[in-house]
Order: C-alpha cells, then structure tokens, then sequence
C-alpha cells in the first residue's frame, strides 16, 4: 500500500517528538540532507525544547506533543522517547494523519506493535521502526550475498551487541519503561537474525542475569527455526563494547559488524569465506561508510514519496516477528523453559 505525498520533490518535513540524547544525533546526522528536514520539536519540558531548538537551529518549538501532532507543516514524526511510550505517541502521530519513525523497540510487546501498525494502515500512514544499520551498505551487501547463494544454505546464524552500562538511573535501567538488556541491546541482533532468517523462529530459549532494578543485564537465546535454521543472539550492559554477526552456511560464511554509523572507527567491511573447508577462499568486501541516521532517514523519505520499495529497513511483518521473538525471549528467560514464538504473550 502506498499514501502519495503532495510533491516528490519537497523534502519531508520531519517533526521530533522529545529532547533526548538520540534526537540530538538524529538531527545532527541528517542536517545535510535534501531529502528529509526537521522542522519541528516538542517536550514536555518547553524551556528544554526552546534550548534544543536554539543549539540546533530548528525552526519551531511546540510546548506540548499534541501540539506538535496538530501542526500541518508537519509531514511526519520521529519517535525517540522511553520504549514504554512508543505504541501510545505512535498511535497518536498516526490518528493526526502524521508518518511514523520510531525508535527501536517498536513497542514493549508484540499485542501494543500490531495495534500500532493497525492504527497506521486505518490512517493511511506509514509506519516503521529505526534500525539505522538495516540502511548501510555493509548490511545490503551481506543480505545480497546470501540472495546470491554465496555461503549457500544458511544453517547458523550468531549476533551479539554488548556496552558496559553502570548508571542505575539511567533510563534503559528502569523495568517500568521497558529498560533492560533484552529491549535496549537485544532488540539489534534479534531483528538481524530476523533480517538473515527470512523468517520468526518457531521456539527460543534464554537466559538472563538480572541487576538490582529488576531489569536483564545480560541474556543469551537460541532460535530455532523451521527450516532446521539455529540462531542464537546475547546481548548485555556488563561486557566491553562490541558488536558483531556470524552466518555459516553450508557452503561458506561471513564475518560482518552491524554498526549503525560506520568510518573510520567502524570500518564497514564484510569478511566472505567461500567454501568448505580451513583454505577456503576468503574475500574482504569494503563497502561504503555512511552516518546510519542520515541513511535510515533518507529511505524513510523515500518509502513516504515512493512506497515499500524505497524503504531498506523492516517491514510491518518484520517488526511484528521482532517484537514476538523479544516476547518469547522475556517470557523463556523467566520462566526457565522453552517458549514457543507463537504462544508468547507480552503485556
């Protein structure tokens, strides 16, 4: 389905709803494009989104969310607020007729995802979740490397995203906002294996280390999946930083990071192994280096002007499994057994 916009060629006015750290590296990054424009920004905090305005040269100020979803200039929202409050300002960006950006997680469960994709199919908007690495090169390469058959069959797929995390107030710390590991972290290679997969699994299984706010620290999980596929993805706030992705197939593998900004610092490089065996061929493939905010928010125009097509990061369908796979995972982690994908209910 796609909803025509009134002119291809104006950029899309971008409206941020909240102050916080990550709307400042969203406004940052996509400043140069001509394609997307922030017009707007709202808090609930006025004199806070006054500052921001003013340190970021954004146009217009609104005092309240609702204003700002009541303002026709504005052809679309970006989300970036607690994940407890994704489904109910979406929902509500989507009943003012606006498109949605909004951050990962989608929402804190699979029933609150699926009422925010019916509440934007009834308004006739799109609505789509923030993966800023499912827009860089290196990711189109690895997913265009396996549509080729170049490790052949996929039979393991691994992601990891881990950062230390100490700060007991900070918000991904709070279970009351849907903080934790799982959530924060884990929401990444999750919707990676999703990505590689094709598919949801069938059934996981996990395990956590909980921290003395109530929220996973850590959790590991293997995803089985119906194709004979096994997965498995960790995720934690106690490790050193890092982030990366194995894939083996039966007739080669890659090696690849998923960073959301890649340079320098993150070199945007794919580690190919074509064959069998310990000589088997190996190829580095060098993509090019990009700020994933500034990808993401591109295509994001793109799927706005022009429909699915234009759009490289998850679909509604995608989403939807991501946030049933984060169900199951929460429930198998506390409950000490195997959940079946289909069978998990998130509140």
């Amino acid at each position: 389905m796609s909803y025509p916009m009134t002119s291809s060629t104006d950029p899309l006015r971008i409206g941020i709803l909240g102050a916080a750290r990550i709307a400042r590296s969203f406004v940052e990054a996509v400043r140069p494009s001509a394609k997307v424009m922030v017009s707007a920004v709202a808090s609930r905090d006025s004199e806070r989104a006054a500052a921001f305005a003013r340190e970021l040269h954004i146009g217009r100020v609104h005092a309240s969310y609702e204003e700002l979803l009541a303002d026709p200039d504005i052809d679309a929202v970006y989300v970036p607020l607690p994940n407890n409050l994704h489904a109910a300002w979406s929902i509500r960006a989507a009943d003012a007729g606006k498109h949605v950006l909004c951050e990962k997680p989608l929402a804190a469960s699979a029933a609150q995802a699926q009422a925010m994709f019916t509440a934007a199919e009834k308004n006739g908007v799109y609505l789509v979740e923030a993966y800023p690495y499912r827009a860089q090169p290196q990711t189109l390469m690895v997913r265009e490397l396996i549509a080729a058959g170049a490790i052949g069959r996929i039979q393991l797929i691994q992601a990891s995203f881990g950062f230390p995390m100490a700060d007991a107030a900070n918000i991904r710390m709070d279970p009351g906002l849907a903080g934790g590991a799982l959530m924060d972290a884990g929401s990444y290679p999750v919707s990676f294996v999703r990505t590689v997969a094709g598919a949801a699994p069938l059934r996981v299984s996990a395990v956590s280390r909980w921290g003395a706010t109530g929220v996973d620290l850590t959790t590991m999980a293997t995803l089985e999946y119906p194709d004979g596929v096994v997965a498995q993805i960790s995720c934690s706030f106690t490790t050193a930083r890092h982030r990366h992705a194995f894939i083996a197939g039966d007739a080669g593998s890659i090696h690849t990071t998923y960073f959301n900004d890649t340079g320098a610092d993150f070199p945007p490089l794919v580690d190919l192994r074509r064959g069998t065996g310990w000589d088997a061929a190996r190829e580095v493939i060098k993509t090019e280096a990009l700020a994933g905010f500034l990808a993401e928010a591109e295509s994001f125009h793109d799927l706005v002007r022009f429909g699915w097509g234009g759009w490289t990061g998850a679909t509604p369908a995608e989403s939807i499994d991501i946030a049933r796979t984060l169900d199951a995972i929460a429930a198998s982690s506390r409950g000490g057994a195997a959940v079946d994908v289909a069978d998990a209910r998130g509140n």
